[in-house]
């Protein structure tokens, strides 16, 4: 009978687990090893640790004052708008609430609304987790925004929106008369990536858009896409969504191929 190869069995005779060699290429939860018919005790802790994490992810607060001060450098007016959802808990259980303005901040943007229309209205929202918002969009807002004015771009005032999802930016980019709107927001927390920010860019914004008009770039965070990667497809769209006067599924993201963007070696 043909032997197994030297490697098949383990020093102690246990057999190994194939995926162990895996682990380094991936952050999910593969290879944890098994005690009897369960895995170790170290990894139900540390399932049970992430998942605290993206727990507190989802509750966390949108902290508008430190990053409004962060933000001054750029001179810029700001907002500070919330939803129509009144708590966190109805944030979670109603969706809808959370895409629409309550009518104390509809009233303000209205209240700074000029003839003046602008070509880019960013916005920073909790979404599903204020952390992700809290800890990477000044990285990405310090290195885009200098760029866009030197490009000779028009910027909107920059909103905080609490208890804030996706579509809400429609209704603000709507109210300020911008060409596109660029909403900042945290992603639904995984186990491994309570931190992930997405960032959504949509032209002509419109209260009652669907999905397939924006466009999305994922996992923002150091562990994913970098800042830098992340500012690049950003720039890369909204000056092809300002050309072409579209955005979402109409736009395709050839940011990679070989399209470069100057201004970008670092953060």
């Amino acid at each position: 009978m043909k032997s197994d190869p030297p490697w098949f069995i383990s020093s102690n005779g246990s057999l190994p687990d194939p995926w162990t060699s895996l682990q380094r290429f991936t952050a999910a939860r593969i290879a944890l090893g098994r005690s009897g018919v369960s895995i170790p005790l170290s990894e139900s802790l540390g399932f049970r640790l992430a998942h605290a994490h993206a727990r507190d992810a989802v509750y966390s607060s949108l902290d508008t004052a430190a990053l409004q001060e962060g933000l001054q450098t750029f001179a810029l007016p700001m907002l500070s708008l919330h939803s129509q959802a009144t708590s966190r808990q109805q944030y979670l259980q109603r969706p809808d609430l959370g895409r629409k303005l309550n009518e104390a901040s509809r009233k303000q943007v209205l209240a700074v609304r000029t003839q003046k229309k602008y070509d880019i209205a960013f916005i920073l929202a909790d979404g599903l987790s204020a952390m992700a918002v809290n800890t990477h969009a000044p990285a990405v807002l310090t290195l885009v925004l200098p760029t866009l004015l030197a490009d000779g771009y028009t910027l909107a005032p920059l909103s905080f929106v609490g208890h804030g999802r996706v579509a809400i930016s429609d209704e603000i980019g709507s109210l300020l008369q911008a060409r596109l709107v660029v909403i900042l927001l945290g992603e639904r927390p995984g186990l491994t990536s309570p931190d992930s920010m997405g960032i959504y860019s949509t032209y002509n914004p419109t209260v009652g858009l669907t999905d397939d008009a924006r466009n999305c770039i994922s996992n923002v965070r150091p562990a994913g896409l970098s800042y830098v990667a992340a500012v690049h497809k950003l720039r890369y769209l909204i000056r092809e969504s300002l050309r072409l006067k579209l955005s979402g599924v109409a736009i395709k993201d050839l940011s990679e191929s070989g399209d470069t963007l100057p201004g970008l070696t670092g953060i």
